[in-house]
């Protein structure tokens, strides 16, 4: 418990956390050999002879098509077309074993029951960055209370924030503080704001390790957005207890609470493939799964021991510190020999998506330049073969992008080259001309394989919801769950071509050294103006008309080939602005299209948070947006602010012009309005740590307000 009642913190309870190395030795897992990572390698072997096979088959067909007598253009063509059948068969073979894997578990059955809380302690970390912080008390204070029923004193709950913007500091705060009061010993809630935000959620994270990790066995990483059932947290924390060997359990949140078009085709795709993915993952991941950053439960002494990320040498993009922590810190685990586990048999796990296609863009900035970073760790000395393959993964998630591009330039090349040059018969000395010769047939049928592959999850994942009759009337029954399978499947063609050249230039700009910083996402709410869409994808839009003109010029059979790609694009303006918009998605809604389980039957911790959260915003002034002024006239919440902050004595020699500016202009406003009017962000936050300066302003705004008073 807190030795003062004003803080918001318990007392540290410190742990050393070593930088780590970018190369070191690797350790042996320290499970040791079992039958689970015997058949881990059965499977892993099983799934690499599949995706050779589909992806042989596929090379071979492509190869015969150009006839076997390839220029070098025809060449270039092959390879892009190559590496991209690869990455494909490699993600069907996945799907189908994955499909096979839950169609056994629906059959066996994946119920867990513990009736005994778990011995160790664990910190539930939330780190917030500029976000609404009604929307996280809400969900917090539900898991608090299921917690501190079902497991008294194993769990507490720390509100760890990066927010650098005043008035949303203000704002969490006021929230948070009713948070605390009210919060039940059994399970509190603690709160710290850092002013440095260095190396942003990785070293919100580290700094929370290294204060009071010594005091919780495991740390549950939420985001801001996450929500998760009281039994699976009890669950995580006991499994975590139970192998001694695993260093961290990553559970699969599923997508809740999308409104826009957008945000509803994501849940669904979600919720209806995501398991085939999930269970295809896991049945190669064994004990050297990967982490997603957030709903998952980590062992505090293994995570402390072995992934304090290192800085990489040279400047951002690729130098400095590691933008997309995750991926490496379940690397840096399984280097140490921690087993890194997927639970995909563990519900109530859940979190937001995205709003809109430009919120997505924009976070796919951010992960494009963080997973591109990746390749620094590719070779680094001591990692696991698993653990390298998630990087590979994660590089070509976007590189992906680039190579399809490519392959659709390459492809409309040797289609205006087949127009404009005239055929060479006689390349060689021979008594016989060389005809030029294009198997047309087998063209189409390995178009037809290739769209099978590519939509062979999609189509496992409808089959798995049509064979459990109970799955699927979760998603209103068979034919509901049909039409939406269609609806899924067209927004995702016209959505994915806009993503390719997306994308695409986001390789490049990282590739020219271009950093994407640290924005704040957006998470209900993805409306943009109709002209600012225009704006956003003005490009794709005169791409789609370049390729439509180009292609129907050639040839009428070329342009209907293309359509998928190029109707895509035409539309990406009015598309993208649809997708941030909520009456489509509440129109298909209506008709239960794009329906997903919780839906059908509302899970309770999320009608708790949702009761929550309204009951809550129904108080306009827990909703009020305060500001400096506001805080500076609320004494008791003004003394609570400033205890917050470190008490630490300044230091004389560090300039601080922030702190210098803010000081000046707050000795010269004749307002506290006219002061928060001066103060640019960056003073604003200054100010708000200085608190000397801000005792000084509070009593001069409570003698400016006697007065005024006295005046009247």
């Amino acid at each position: 418990m807190n030795t003062r009642p004003d803080l918001a913190l318990p007392p540290e309870q410190p742990l050393d956390m070593p930088r780590q190395h970018q190369h070191a030795a690797g350790i042996a897992l320290r499970s040791g050999w079992s039958a689970f990572r015997a058949r881990t390698w059965f499977m892993r072997l099983l799934l690499t002879i599949i995706t050779l096979a589909v992806t042989s088959y596929g090379v071979y067909e492509m190869y015969a098509v150009l006839n076997r007598s390839i220029t070098t253009v025809q060449w270039v063509f092959l390879i892009l077309f190559s590496i991209n059948f690869a990455w494909i068969s490699f993600a069907g073979s996945q799907a189908l074993l994955g499909f096979l894997l839950l169609m056994f578990r629906d059959i066996r059955g994946r119920r867990y029951l513990h009736d005994r809380p778990p011995a160790i302690r664990t910190a539930v970390l939330v780190p917030v960055y500029n976000e609404d912080p009604v929307r996280v008390a809400a969900a917090i204070e539900t898991m608090a209370a299921g917690l501190a029923d079902d497991a008294p004193g194993r769990f507490a709950f720390f509100i760890l924030s990066d927010t650098n913007n005043a008035s949303a500091w203000i704002n969490e705060e006021r929230t948070f503080r009713q948070l605390i009061i009210n919060s039940n010993r059994v399970c509190p809630v603690y709160y710290r704001h850092r002013r440095d935000n260095s190396e942003r959620k990785a070293g919100n994270i580290a700094d929370w390790v290294t204060h009071w990790g010594g005091g919780y066995e495991a740390m549950l990483v939420l985001d801001a957005d996450s929500v998760m059932g009281t039994d699976t947290m009890i669950e995580l924390a006991r499994r975590l207890e139970a192998e001694p060997g695993l260093g961290l359990l990553q559970t699969v949140p599923a997508i809740v609470w999308g409104h826009t078009l957008y945000a509803r085709l994501q849940q669904f795709a979600n919720r209806l493939y995501g398991p085939i993915f999930s269970h295809g993952l896991s049945i190669w991941h064994g004990e050297g799964s990967n982490f997603w950053g957030h709903n998952a439960i980590i062992r505090t002494e293994a995570f402390a021991a072995s992934a304090h990320l290192p800085i990489l040498k040279g400047k951002p993009p690729f130098g400095g510190h590691v933008i997309s922590h995750d991926f490496i810190e379940a690397a840096l685990l399984r280097r140490n020999g921690w087993g890194v586990k997927l639970a995909t048999d563990l519900n109530d796990s859940f979190e937001e998506p995205p709003p809109s296609i430009t919120d997505v863009m924009v976070r796919d900035r951010r992960w494009c330049q963080g997973n591109l970073q990746h390749s620094r760790f590719l070779f680094a000395r001591g990692l696991a073969m698993t653990s390298r393959l998630h990087i590979l993964s994660g590089i070509m998630a976007y590189m992906s992008a680039v190579f399809w591009l490519m392959l659709v330039a390459t492809g409309l090349l040797l289609a205006v080259q087949a127009d404009m040059t005239r055929p060479e018969y006689f390349t060689q000395p021979s008594l016989f001309p060389t005809w030029p010769v294009f198997d047309s047939e087998r063209a189409i049928n390995l178009f037809v394989a290739s769209m099978a592959i590519v939509l062979l999850p999609k189509f496992l994942g409808w089959a798995s919801a049509i064979i459990n009759l109970r799955r699927c009337f979760r998603y209103g029954g068979p034919v509901l769950v049909t039409l939406s399978v269609l609806v899924e499947i067209l927004l995702s063609a016209l959505v994915a071509p806009i993503m390719m050249l997306a994308q695409s230039r986001m390789v490049w700009e990282i590739f020219t050294g271009g950093d994407s910083g640290w924005k704040p996402q957006r998470r209900d709410d993805g409306s943009i103006p109709l002209m600012d869409a225009w704006r956003r994808h003005k490009w794709h839009t005169v791409v789609g008309i370049v390729v439509s003109g180009l292609t129907f010029y050639l040839h009428h059979d070329l342009f209907l080939w293309t359509l998928p790609v190029t109707a895509g694009l035409l539309s990406s303006a009015l598309l993208s602005w649809a997708s941030g918009k909520r009456g489509p998605g509440q129109a298909l809604k209506l008709f239960g299209i794009l329906r997903t389980p919780e839906e059908r039957r509302p899970n309770r911790i999320l009608t708790d948070v949702t009761r929550r959260l309204e009951s809550t915003r129904g108080d306009n002034s827990a909703n009020a947006q305060p500001g400096l002024a506001l805080m500076l006239h609320d004494a008791a919440f003004c003394e609570w602010h400033c205890a917050q902050l470190p008490q630490t004595p300044a230091d004389k020699n560090r300039f601080d012009p922030a702190q210098v500016l803010a000081a000046a202009k707050a000795e010269r406003s004749p307002s506290m309005d006219a002061l928060e009017a001066w103060l640019t962000p960056a003073e604003s936050m200054a100010f708000l740590h200085n608190p000397e300066l801000i005792h000084i302003v509070a009593r001069l705004a409570a003698g400016s307000a006697r007065l005024q008073l006295a005046t009247k």
